[in-house]
């Protein structure tokens, strides 16, 4: 570590940037043999730390796929019922994205791309659900767009009749 503490203000500031650095790193010291201890094992050592990011990534995505599912059917569904449900796990979603992105800003950048690509499952989520209890006819033909805004902050569809 330099002797500035830069990788320990980087781990506190970002986790998910700390943890692709270090990956990096230490593959590069593995290369350049610089870590040429054979009692560790430095490329997967390498993998789990960047694994570790995948994770908050990961999460993310899953996240951000359950929110908009429900705030479709929250959009779409003529059901009273479940509908507190929907509303208290977006909430939670919404709470624990908000954690994550404090814990690694970096991955705010992706969220524009996983909310792309969580909208095409998420709406395949809901219909399915909706086609289970007899809803899909409220359904538009694809998955509506929603905002960074809307889906992270206090926004609510307004509900089917």
């Amino acid at each position: 570590m330099p002797p500035d503490g830069t990788h320990a203000g980087l781990y506190e500031r970002d986790f998910y940037a700390w943890t692709i650095q270090q990956a990096e790193a230490i593959r590069a010291a593995r290369a350049a043999h610089l870590a040429n201890t054979n009692d560790l094992d430095w490329d997967n050592i390498a993998e789990e730390i960047e694994s570790l990011g995948r994770s908050q990534r990961s999460e993310l995505e899953t996240r951000l796929e359950t929110i908009i599912e429900h705030l479709i059917k929250l959009a779409f569904s003529p059901a009273n019922e479940p509908r507190n449900g929907w509303q208290d796990t977006v909430d939670r979603s919404r709470a624990r994205i908000r954690k994550v992105l404090r814990d690694s800003p970096s991955l705010r950048g992706a969220l524009p791309d996983m909310i792309e690509d969580a909208a095409d499952q998420a709406f395949i989520l809901a219909s399915r659900s909706m086609t289970r209890y007899g809803e899909a006819s409220n359904l538009p033909i694809q998955a509506p767009a929603l905002t960074l805004e809307q889906i992270l902050d206090d926004w609510w569809p307004e509900t089917a009749s």
